[in-house]
């Protein structure tokens, strides 16, 4: 047996978090009757639905998505801006995402049908490296980035160890590769203006074994499944 919002997310409707509001609102049914308790269990027989939609057991799969900047990472946008799922060529009935890459933000990002499978990538105690290729201006000193690499706190939040390679400069413009192993919001961002650069153009190149190769933006290919290192 396993809780309900486990298995919601399992089969990739949502994320756990997003199964159990679900359920308080009445939108679960299990074997055809309504379920409001959040802490319900379920087995692999029982008939679940979400919105009178039947949710079906489905083989895990994963995807690499080149994600082009000016789509956020949700299904819905409340602002109406257009998302990564009105964009990817899937024909899947639920997909979701491995973490987020903000609507300014480019590269590889993960797609999966399954949200435990999500879990474990996403779970910052695997130390899956984020690398990206960073574009920012301004001022610096290779000092702040020996500050950097060692972990910093910011505004109260705590972020990790990380590498940092300074690529190029022209001008005030400046090339780095950042490799962070945790993946807090906007966290590459926040690193840069600590020392006081501003990004500009940021690119994630790999997750964990994963990577772009000779993808090109809006790109997508189904990839073998490798959650451990």
């Amino acid at each position: 047996m396993e809780r309900l919002a486990k298995a919601i997310s399992s089969r990739g409707f949502c994320s756990r978090r997003d199964a159990e509001k679900l359920i308080a609102e009445g939108k679960v049914k299990v074997n055809g009757k309504p379920i409001m308790e959040v802490v319900t269990f379920v087995t692999p027989e029982d008939t679940i639905e979400v919105d009178n939609v039947k949710l079906f057991e489905s083989k895990p799969r994963l995807w690499v998505y080149y994600k082009p900047r000016g789509l956020v990472t949700t299904h819905k946008d409340p602002q109406g801006r257009p998302t990564v799922f009105d964009n990817i060529p899937l024909k899947i009935q639920h997909i979701i995402s491995v973490g987020r890459l903000d609507i300014d933000s480019e590269g590889l990002l993960l797609l999966t049908n399954n949200g435990e499978l999500a879990r474990k990538f996403e779970l910052p105690s695997n130390n899956f490296a984020r690398v990206y290729k960073v574009k920012a201006y301004g001022r610096f000193r290779e000092s702040d980035l020996n500050l950097l690499e060692q972990g910093v706190v910011i505004d109260g939040v705590e972020y990790r160890e990380c590498r940092i390679e300074h690529i190029k400069s022209n001008q005030a413009n400046h090339w780095f590769w950042i490799e962070i192993y945790e993946g807090k919001n906007r966290e590459v961002r926040r690193l840069f203006e600590y020392i006081g650069l501003t990004v500009n153009r940021l690119i994630r190149t790999h997750y964990h074994t994963y990577s772009l190769d000779d993808m090109e933006v809006g790109d997508i290919r189904e990839v073998e499944i490798i959650s451990r290192g």
